[in-house]
């Protein structure tokens, strides 16, 4: 069946993550973090942050502040990490993921993101 994130684009992606996130704040409550993500959709790269700051989260097109940990993959990864289809530390260590900055975060994040559901 493949991923049904494959048929959305970065834009749309980018919504249903923050309405994911509006809708169910606890699990990013006490987070004080800015992840960037630089992401390569078939040649063109775009920027996203995500700011989870006093409670909230906040996603912002292209760089708005600077990042704790950036994360950079290809759009297919991104989806795939959104998923939980993506084992991030494999994806690391065969050059498919770049991680800059508090390695931690990004570890952090994957937990993060298995408290949502992106795909349904």
């Amino acid at each position: 069946m493949g991923n049904p994130l494959n048929a959305l684009s970065l834009d749309e992606i980018w919504a249903k993550i923050g309405q994911e996130l509006e809708a169910k704040p606890e699990p990013y409550q006490d987070e004080h973090i800015r992840y960037e993500f630089i992401i390569d959709e078939k040649g063109e790269v775009s920027r996203w942050q995500l700011l989870f700051e006093n409670g909230r989260a906040e996603i912002f097109s292209g760089v708005a502040g600077e990042a704790s940990c950036t994360l950079e993959m290809s759009g297919k990864h991104f989806r795939k990490l959104l998923t939980g289809d993506l084992n991030s530390m494999a994806a690391f260590t065969i050059g498919k993921l770049k991680v800059r900055g508090n390695v931690g975060f990004a570890l952090k994040l994957e937990n993060l993101l298995k408290e949502y559901q992106f795909a349904g």
